[in-house]
């Protein structure tokens, strides 16, 4: 058995949780479970579903309610999406409607606001172009 982070077999059982073994690494320290096991497969339809609700403006914990699909799911496959988003737009035309988007976060604490902007062409697929940020910049 290696371990995840570094790689190597330096790896000592260590208590057991859930009726897993739990594992830790005598080299980098890291904790880990042997065998990871998915416990759900869910359909296509109930994740684009989902990931539709989300971009409708729905959040991950509503979207949870609603499904019945758990939130850290509903984030992931955000996450997964997001990397197979083009990273910037092709400006071979210029658009003739935009339409721009704010949203505001607290990150920790309200006194950690941040704001997203999000600039879309409804007539083409894509993003124009997106901003994080404050609110000074």
């Amino acid at each position: 058995m290696k371990c995840p982070e570094c790689k190597l077999a330096h790896v000592n059982n260590n208590v057991s949780k859930k009726g897993k073994q739990n594992c830790i690494c005598v080299d980098c320290g890291r904790q880990f479970i042997d065998c990871y096991q998915t416990h759900h497969s869910y359909a296509q339809e109930v994740k684009y579903e989902c990931l539709k609700m989300y971009v409708n403006g729905m959040g991950f914990r509503a979207i949870e309610r609603v499904k019945g699909v758990h939130h850290t799911t509903i984030i992931n496959w955000v996450k997964q999406f997001g990397k197979l988003l083009p990273s910037a737009y092709n400006a071979e035309t210029i658009p003739e409607v935009g339409e721009l988007d704010e949203l505001q976060t607290f990150v920790g604490s309200k006194k950690t606001c941040i704001w997203v902007w999000t600039a879309v062409d409804h007539f083409r697929p894509g993003i124009l172009g997106w901003v994080l940020g404050d609110r000074a910049c």
